[in-house]
This record gives structure tokens, sequence and C-alpha cells, in this order.
């Protein structure tokens, strides 16, 4: 039994496991010649190993409290999977217009210090977050306006791409939250 889903979410699951792991071929490769001595001390990659975990765990964590929300009122009849028919403008997202997307946003991140990659967490990462950033602001918005049109421009007047304040990102990243509309 396969998954029904859209060739847009195909397309973009690609093209992020080819960012990360191109990213952590490349910047390993480049530890390996520049920071050969860091790389291979073991206390640093404990210390990446955890951090990275706990990262991990706040973002699937984003994701999550995101995805349950638009899985359970996003969607009416029988459509692909991760795909929406229907506006959510409450529970999480009365906060951000893009929690899922702002939480998975640090995977990179996440990754590169789980991998232990100086030149991933310092370089890397940070620039496929930007990527991702990007392309959230660019194509997602672009694809949220011409579903939902003028509702959701006018909920995009009213709420942030990404959460702008600390009870929102604490929401997100740790809460467990109940949907309010």
């Amino acid at each position: 039994m396969g998954i029904k889903t859209t060739p847009s979410v195909v397309v973009r699951l690609l093209l992020w496991t080819l960012l990360l792991i191109g990213g952590a071929w490349v910047s390993i490769l480049y530890d390996l010649k520049h920071f050969k001595t860091l790389f291979l001390e073991p206390q640093f990659h404990l210390v990446t190993l955890v951090i990275g975990g706990i990262l991990m765990k706040l973002t699937f964590h984003a994701a999550a409290v995101g995805g349950r929300e638009l899985a359970r009122y996003g969607r009416d009849g029988d459509i692909p999977r991760l795909e929406t028919n229907r506006l959510v403008t409450g529970g999480i997202y009365q906060c951000t217009r893009h929690p899922m997307l702002f939480g998975l946003m640090f995977i990179p991140l996440a990754f590169a210090f789980i991998l232990g990659s100086p030149t991933f967490i310092l370089i890397t990462a940070p620039a496929q977050m930007l990527f991702i950033f990007v392309m959230v602001w660019i194509f997602e918005e672009r694809e949220c306006r011409q579903k939902f049109g003028q509702a959701y421009n006018a909920y995009a007047a009213n709420v942030p791409l990404f959460p702008k304040t600390f009870s929102c990102v604490k929401k997100l990243f740790w809460d467990s939250y109940s949907y309010e509309s």
C-alpha cells in the first residue's frame, strides 16, 4: 500500500533529504581537512550529540503540534496525505502561520549537532535553515494564497509567518497544546 501524496510534497521531501545528506558529506570532508582534531575529539561529540538530541526532540514536537492540528482541522474528504483543503486559524495557528515548517526548519541544525561537524553546525546548517525559510516565504505562502484566497490574506495580515513571541515559541516547542479557535 503506497502513500498517496502530491508531486510537490515528494519533490520537497527529496530536496530536503539531498540537502541534509549533501551538507553532511561536504561538511565532514571539510572538517577532516581543516578541523580534524576537534572533529575526532570524543568529548566534543558527546556534547554535540546531547545538544542535537534535545534539539531534534524539540523540532519534532513542534512539527507534531502543527501537524496534528492540520490533520484534524485542515482536511475535509479524501485528499492526499500532507495536503489540506481547509484553512486552519485556531490553536497554534493563532500564533504562527507555519508552525510545522518552523519546527522542521531546525532539523539541519539538530542533525549537524548529532553528527558533531563544526562546519555543518556553524556554516552549512544555518545556510540550509535560511534556504528553508526562503522556500516557505516564497512557495508555501504563494500556495496558501492561491488555495485559500482572501481568507488567507486576512489571516496573514494578523498572524506572523513564524513565531515572534517567547510564549508562542514555548507553546510550539514545549507545551502540550490544545486546539482553540
